[in-house]
């Protein structure tokens, strides 16, 4: 009797670690963080613009150079810094062939304000709950809030779920990454993806 409760209990014992093994590796899986290096695959996404419209990767990959650049949030110093940069480079940009779309953790409704309120001649991207920013391998953090105006000039607290990280992709017709930027100068931002490009036209 002693030595079938013993192997019950053995069995039992074994069961379990093999149990804490299994969740243990799933979820070394979920925190394993990815690392797109230069020459690997895009990851494809989609996402609501400033206007609320489903914006898809699948639509604009092949046609042109997509520089995906994240930002921590709309109205905050740099991240206004770096979107005007965008925005009074976008000539030079258009020329050469490429389309920008900037992403952080804001709502469509802030998105659209920042947009409007910076003269933002490029598409802004919602991502509410950080998954775009993570799939890139963008550092998410938690996240805060900015106050402004609205639209009518009235003061506005505007929240954001999360913050990424200024990182910033160029993405090349083939839909694999060119560019990789984890050290970003809001103000100069722009000008190195339009060196960057300029030099690759010339090989």
């Amino acid at each position: 009797m002693m030595q079938r409760l013993t192997r019950v209990a053995l069995l039992g014992w074994a069961l379990g670690v093999l149990v804490w093994a299994i969740q243990g590796s799933a979820a070394g899986d979920e925190e394993k963080k990815v690392d797109l290096q230069v020459g690997d695959a895009a990851p494809a996404f989609e996402a609501l613009d400033e206007a609320g419209q489903k914006w898809k990767s699948a639509d604009h990959v092949g046609k042109k150079y997509l520089v995906v650049y994240f930002y921590p949030g709309d109205f905050t110093p740099g991240c206004i810094r770096q979107a005007q940069s965008f925005r009074d480079n976008m000539n030079k940009l258009s020329d050469q062939g490429v389309e920008v779309i900037g992403i952080s953790g804001d709502a469509v409704a802030t998105h659209a304000l920042f947009k409007q309120a910076q003269k933002i001649n490029f598409t802004l991207l919602s991502d509410e709950d950080g998954s775009l920013a993570r799939n890139f391998g963008v550092p998410v953090g938690a996240g805060g809030q900015v106050k402004t105006k609205d639209g009518a000039d009235k003061p506005v607290t505007l929240k954001r779920a999360v913050t990424e990280s200024r990182w910033t992709f160029i993405l090349g017709k083939d839909g694999k990454i060119l560019y990789k930027n984890t050290k970003v100068n809001p103000v100069e931002d722009s000008k190195q993806v339009a060196a960057f490009i300029e030099k690759l036209e010339k090989k």
